[in-house]
């Protein structure tokens, strides 16, 4: 999915990234494409309904409501850095997020 160091030995830390960017509607449409491929296997691992975004999210016990609490923190980020004069590209959000909210 991506060679970016990041993930080395941690392929869970991807998939969270690109839920957050799929939760604040950032995912690429490639990247969608390729998870819904793979959907069947998280399921297998994970649980869920059959999609890739709720296999990731039974993964890590995540409340129903996560996606709006998401697209929340991300409205409230995006302005934050709006009135400091500076963007907040929507990849970095989604690390900064599954830093604070799912790494130890």
């Amino acid at each position: 999915m991506s060679t970016n160091p990041r993930y080395d030995g941690q392929p869970l830390l991807r998939l969270l990234d690109v839920y957050v960017l799929w939760a604040i509607g950032e995912l690429s449409q490639e990247s969608e494409e390729g998870l819904k491929r793979i959907a069947p296997k998280l399921q297998s691992l994970f649980g869920g309904d059959g999609q890739w975004h709720d296999a990731v999210a039974q993964s890590m016990h995540m409340p129903e409501g996560m996606p709006a609490a998401i697209r929340d923190m991300w409205r409230r980020n995006v302005e934050i850095a709006r009135v400091n004069g500076t963007t907040l590209p929507p990849e970095r959000f989604a690390e900064m997020f599954v830093d604070e909210n799912f790494r130890s």
